[in-house]
C-alpha cells in the first residue's frame, strides 16, 4: 500500500476510467457513485482506526475493510451484499451512509478491482481538494444523466459560489439548507470561510466550522447519502459523530432551530403532494398543505412554503439567499400574501433574475432572492428592491455554453456586499436603457398588481432584430424548454382535476 497519495490527475483518471468500465456493464454514474461512497467510507474508517489516529470506530469487526480485501469471487459478492444490509441498521452517520444500500456491481471480478483500486490509496492523507474534485466531478456527471433524475438535486456550482460571495458568511455563525441535495451550498460556504484570503481562522473557529456550522434536511435517501459523503470528504463533520443532515421533511414543523444564514435551492415543482392507494386499489395523489402557526398563508405551493419556513428559521439578524421559480414573484392568492409579508417583515433588498439553460431540470425560469430578517416593526423593512436582469438576451446551455462564475462577476460587483447602501444603478432611461441593474422603491412595488416582483424593463433583442437571431440549436433549445415548462404546468393541472 502506498503511503504517499498518487498525483492528483493520476487518481482522478483512475476513478474515472473505472467508471467507464462499469458503464459498459450497465452501471450508471449514480450507481457507481453509491458503490464508491460505501467503499471509500469503509476504507477511510479503516485508516482512521490505525496509527497515528488510533480511533475506535463503530464498525463491527466482521464488516471492516479487511473483510472485503481478503475475499474474491462469489464469496466477495455475497459478503459485500450482507455487509451493506447489516451496516444500514447502524446509528449515526454510518447508518445514514448505508441506509437502503444495495450492491449494483454484479460482476465479482469488477467489484474486486474497484476494492483493489481504493485499497492502493491512502485517502485520509490525500488533500480534501483532490477527494472533493473526484466526488464533485462524479456528482456533476450524475446530474447530467437525465435518466437518473439526479439533476434536480444539483445546483450549478458557479451560481452557488456567486450567492455565497454576495452573502459573505462569517466564522462562528450557523448555516442551514432545508433542502440540501448533495450539499453544494455547504461546501461553497465552507470554502469561503476557510479561504485564507477571507479569514485567518483560530483553532476554535476551525472546530466550529467543522462540527457546528451546518444544518441540513434532505428527504431523498440517495441524495442525503451523497451529501454526507461529500461533507466527510471535505473534512466537514466526523465519521463517528451524529449526522447534521436530517432525513425529515423540513416543512412539517418549526423545530425551533434558528440560524444566521440560509442558503438553498428548494426542489422545483409547485405542489407538495403525497401518493396513497384508494379503495379501488388505484394510486392517487393528494395535495399536502402545512398548517403551521408561524406561516402567513396555508398553501400546497411548495416554494411559498419554503419561503415562509426559511423566514422562520432565521435569527432576527439572519440573512437568506434562495433560488426560487418565477411563480413565487407573481402568483396571486397565497403568493401575494407571502410577498407582502416578506417585504414588510424582512429587508428583501435584491433579486437576481436567472437565465434558462443553466439547470439540469429543463424549462426552469428562476431567480435568487436575497433578504435579511428583522425584528418586529410597525413599518415595513424593505425600502427598495434592487433587481439585476441576467435573463433578457442572455443565452446559456449546459453543454456548449454553461454558466461560469465569471458570468456573474458584474452582478457581484453591483451587489456591493461590503457596502450595500452605496449601490449605483447601471440603468438610466436616457443614458443607459440597456442597464441590467435597477432599483424599485417600496411604493412602486406595492402599487403593482398583486405586489408582483416579476419585473422586466429590457427589450428582448431576438424578437426585434431578425437579422441577428441566435443559432438554430439555441432557438430549438429555447422552444423545447418553453414546451417542457408548459407541459409540466398542464400535468399539474390534470393532476389537480383528476386527483391522481
Amino acid at each position: 500500500m502506498t503511503n504517499e497519495p498518487s498525483n492528483t490527475s493520476g487518481i482522478i483518471s483512475k476513478v474515472w476510467s473505472f467508471c467507464n468500465t462499469l458503464r459498459d456493464d450497465g452501471v450508471g454514474y449514480g450507481d457507481y457513485l453509491e458503490q464508491l461512497t460505501y467503499l471509500l467510507f469503509l476504507k477511510m474508517a479503516d485508516e482512521f482506526s490505525k496509527p497515528p489516529h488510533n480511533r475506535n470506530l463503530p464498525i463491527p469487526k466482521e464488516y471492516k475493510w479487511e473483510s472485503l480485501t481478503a475475499k474474491s469471487g462469489a464469496a466477495l459478492e455475497s459478503h459485500y451484499t450482507t455487509l451493506l444490509r447489516e451496516l444500514s441498521q447502524s446509528k449515526g452517520i454510518l447508518g445514514q451512509i448505508f441506509t437502503k444500500s444495495q450492491n449494483k456491481i454484479q460482476d465479482p471480478a469488477k467489484l474486486f478491482k474497484l476494492i483493489d483500486m481504493i485499497d492502493k490509496e491512502q485517502w485520509t492523507v490525500m488533500g480534501t481538494d483532490v477527494k472533493g474534485k473526484i466526488y464533485e466531478g462524479l456528482l456533476e456527471k450524475n446530474a447530467e444523466d437525465t435518466k437518473s433524475g439526479a439533476g434536480q438535486y444539483f445546483t450549478p456550482r458557479a451560481l452557488i459560489k456567486a450567492m455565497v460571495t454576495c452573502v459573505q458568511p462569517q466564522p462562528m455563525k450557523s448555516i442551514a439548507d432545508p433542502a440540501c441535495g448533495t450539499g453544494g451550498f455547504f461546501l461553497a460556504a465552507y470554502d469561503y470561510i476557510s479561504d485564507s484570503k477571507n479569514f485567518t481562522l483560530t483553532k476554535e473557529q476551525k472546530e466550529f466550522l467543522k462540527n457546528k456550522t451546518f444544518y441540513g434536511n434532505e428527504i431523498v435517501a440517495g441524495a442525503r447519502r451523497l451529501a454526507l459523503m461529500n461533507m466527510f470528504l471535505h473534512n466537514i463533520g466526523d465519521i463517528d459523530s451524529e449526522t447534521f443532515i436530517l432525513p425529515t421533511d423540513s416543512l412539517v414543523a418549526d423545530t425551533g432551530l434558528r440560524v444566521d444564514y440560509v442558503l438553498t435551492n428548494p426542489p422545483f415543482g409547485k405542489k407538495s403532494s403525497m401518493t396513497f392507494t384508494n379503495e379501488g386499489g388505484e394510486q392517487e395523489k393528494e395535495d399536502l398543505t402545512y398548517n403551521r402557526q408561524d406561516f402567513w398563508a396555508t398553501t400546497s405551493n411548495k416554494q411559498l412554503n419554503f419561503v415562509q419556513h426559511i423566514r422562520t428559521m432565521l435569527k432576527t439578524s439572519g440573512k437568506a439567499a434562495v433560488v426560487l421559480p418565477d411563480n413565487v414573484l407573481f402568483e396571486g392568492g397565497a403568493g401575494e400574501t407571502v410577498r407582502k409579508k416578506l417585504i414588510e417583515t424582512t429587508d428583501l433588498h435584491t433579486i437576481l433574475r436567472l437565465p434558462t439553460g443553466i439547470f439540469y431540470a429543463q424549462g426552469v425560469k428562476a431567480n435568487v432572492l436575497f433578504f435579511d430578517n428583522k425584528p418586529a416593526s410597525k413599518d415595513p423593512w424593505t425600502s427598495e428592491v434592487w433587481i439585476y436582469d441576467y435573463r433578457t438576451n442572455i443565452r446559456h446551455t449546459l453543454k456548449k455554453s454553461p454558466l461560469k462564475f465569471e458570468d456573474l462577476q458584474e452582478f457581484i460587483e453591483c451587489y456591493n456586499a461590503t457596502n450595500r447602501h452605496k449601490r449605483k444603478e447601471t440603468w438610466h432611461p436616457e443614458r443607459n436603457p440597456e442597464g441590467r441593474w435597477r432599483k424599485f422603491s417600496y411604493e412602486e412595488i406595492v402599487s403593482r398588481d398583486k405586489t408582483s416582483l416579476d419585473i422586466t424593463w429590457l427589450k428582448d433583442k431576438s424578437l426585434a432584430d431578425l437579422d441577428n437571431l441566435p443559432d438554430p440549436d439555441v432557438l430549438a433549445n429555447d422552444i423545447i424548454e418553453n414546451l417542457e415548462a408548459g407541459i409540466e404546468s398542464f400535468k399539474e393541472i390534470m393532476v389537480t382535476i383528476n386527483g391522481k
